[in-house]
């Protein structure tokens, strides 16, 4: 029985399965929702010369990022990244999900199922950026470890476009992540780690040594930071490492290991009554 990835892919042969300009002239005022090909800064080929040269100029492992969109494509670029000298490779698994006759299972399938092709065909190791709307997040990590995933990324931060109600046009709105966005990966990077899952990352929310400090806490490996480097520049990198090995010193943690997890939901001797009693917390904490 061929697997869902297998079935697009015999499915693909002649045709496009996703088409961006397929329905651009069927509601004018809303193909703008999504970008043309031209917009984008790199191309794939583009991106691989990227990878390369990144890959020559640096001694820290290189990890790549690919977001496909056919079966075929998920495959072909995997493989030439590898080839371009990537160390391991994070499958940005962005997809919504707007068939109302499509059901969460058929969703997880698709992820699973590409992590499965995708590392039959590479030696690196394969993490998957996940998304936060998987009604059983826990098992979809089973599930995706079990298909060959080496580690998760926590999360996707899916970039909502705004209206212009006066030019009937969609406008792509980038706001940058807060200390805010945080919360939601502390959860689950603390009842994932909790659950024995290792290589977790921790994606969106980090601008701050007591953030890195959370997240790693909650059970994070790493953490990724992208929009306090655009705030900053790269030099608050440097920063915030000097503020988390001062904070350490203080509160004397004598490594990263000894810190990492502590505060995770397997520390908790019932974490549904944890979960129940922060609940409490949280109503009783407003004041206005």
């Amino acid at each position: 029985m061929r697997s869902l990835f297998e079935e697009q892919i015999v499915r693909e042969k002649g045709r496009t399965l996703y088409d961006i300009e397929a329905h651009t002239n069927a509601f004018a005022e809303a193909s703008s929702f999504l970008p043309s090909p031209d917009e984008f800064h790199l191309g794939p080929h583009e991106y691989l010369e990227q990878v390369r040269k990144i890959k020559a100029a640096v001694k820290i492992p290189v990890i790549a990022s690919l977001n496909g969109v056919t079966p075929s494509g998920w495959l072909e670029y995997a493989k030439l990244i590898e080839q371009a000298g990537a160390d391991a490779l994070e499958l940005n698994v962005y997809h919504i999900s707007t068939d109302p006759d499509e059901t969460p299972d058929h969703v997880d399938a698709r992820s699973v199922d590409i992590v499965f092709e995708v590392k039959k065909t590479l030696k690196i190791p394969v993490a998957v950026k996940l998304s936060p709307f998987h009604s059983a997040m826990a098992n979809h990590a089973r599930q995706l470890y079990t298909a060959g995933a080496s580690g998760l990324v926590l999360f996707n931060r899916f970039y909502q476009p705004d209206i212009d109600p006066e030019a009937l046009e969609a406008v792509p709105a980038l706001q940058l992540s807060d200390s805010t966005e945080l919360r939601l990966r502390l959860r689950w990077l603390a009842v994932l780690s909790g659950k024995g899952y290792q290589n977790l990352a921790c994606s969106g929310g980090v601008h701050t040594a007591l953030d890195a400090i959370k997240a790693l806490m909650a059970g994070a490996s790493v953490v990724q930071m992208v929009s306090a480097l655009l705030h900053h520049g790269p030099k608050k990198l440097d920063t915030i490492r000097h503020d988390v090995v001062r904070w350490m010193e203080d509160h004397e943690y004598e490594s990263l290991a000894q810190l990492r997890g502590s505060m995770n939901l397997a520390r908790c001797p019932d974490p549904s009554a944890f979960e129940r009693g922060n609940y409490m917390r949280v109503l009783q904490s407003w004041r206005g």
